[in-house]
């Protein structure tokens, strides 16, 4: 049977095409429902296969005791002394590379057809691609409370408080969620799982190592201490660190909001318009 139809202006119309123009507006109310019902999902699908924990469980505990003792006398002289300056970049590199997971994660249900059943569904186009994503700040929360917990362990303490170390682990959770859309459209975009993961880790290492992370930028070469101070990781870097050991809220805080802010506004659509070349 054709799936096209010869409307009355003589314009040959898509049986998709058609049935899209007849499908009712979604309302902002059903679509924050429905993306929560796609959260629910994603965290039903996470309790099923709790593997999905193993990367956010084990490496901030890794992590932070690897550098700590490999780097902690190199930079700082001991331990004790480099771990102010450590967990906060752990806890940045920690989140930012759990996000990656999340075009990962898309483009394998794509695959495997999970995203055609949605295609005959009255939903809002955004809310699969939200649902996870939500989900996902369960992801990001695990993954920051085990860097402090390690940190509180082998003896940091931060001068910020409580108040201040949970202002620097939801900045990187708000930070690692909007650059989570970065990765949900490469996710759209790409042809494999494998792909999103090898693009996600070309776009994020780079960024993540070459920052304020782990060394001083006083250290680093003139030309190198330039592209650091500029890279939006060091400015989240900074800011988590102002907050955990000061409890300042510096311009670094402003700076980082506003970049997630932008790279939301630009990569949200970006990203439900791919996805809907797909339908």
């Amino acid at each position: 049977m054709s799936s096209t139809m010869i409307a009355p202006s003589g314009e040959t119309v898509r049986a998709a095409d058609r049935v899209a123009a007849a499908r009712r507006h979604v309302t902002l109310g059903e679509t924050v429902a429905q993306t929560l019902t796609m959260a629910w999902r994603a965290l039903k699908k996470m309790r099923r296969n709790p593997e999905q924990f193993f990367d956010v469980a084990l490496q901030p505990i890794l992590f932070t005791a690897m550098f700590a003792f490999i780097f902690g006398g190199a930079i700082a002289g001991d331990v004790q002394s480099y771990l102010p300056l450590m967990i906060p970049g752990i806890l940045a590199q920690t989140v930012l590379t759990t996000c990656m997971a999340t075009g990962t994660q898309l483009r394998e249900d794509m695959e495997k057809g999970v995203f055609d059943r949605f295609k005959s569904l009255p939903i809002a186009r955004i809310a699969p691609l939200a649902g996870p994503m939500v989900a996902d700040l369960l992801r990001y929360t695990i993954a920051a409370t085990l860097t402090f917990g390690m940190g509180l362990v082998m003896g940091y303490r931060p001068g910020g408080g409580a108040g201040g170390v949970l202002a620097a682990i939801l900045l990187a959770i708000f930070t690692g969620w909007s650059l989570a859309w970065v990765f949900t459209y490469v996710g759209t975009i790409a042809r494999s799982a494998q792909a999103v993961q090898g693009i996600s880790m070309m776009i994020l290492f780079p960024l993540t190592f070459l920052s304020n992370a782990f060394v001083p930028v006083e250290t680093l070469p003139g030309w190198l201490a330039a592209f650091v101070r500029i890279n939006p990781v060091s400015h989240l870097v900074t800011a988590a660190r102002d907050l955990a050991n000061t409890g300042t809220v510096s311009g670094a805080v402003a700076w980082t909001l506003l970049a997630s802010v932008i790279v939301i506004a630009i990569f949200a659509p970006l990203s439900v318009r791919s996805y809907k070349r797909h339908l």
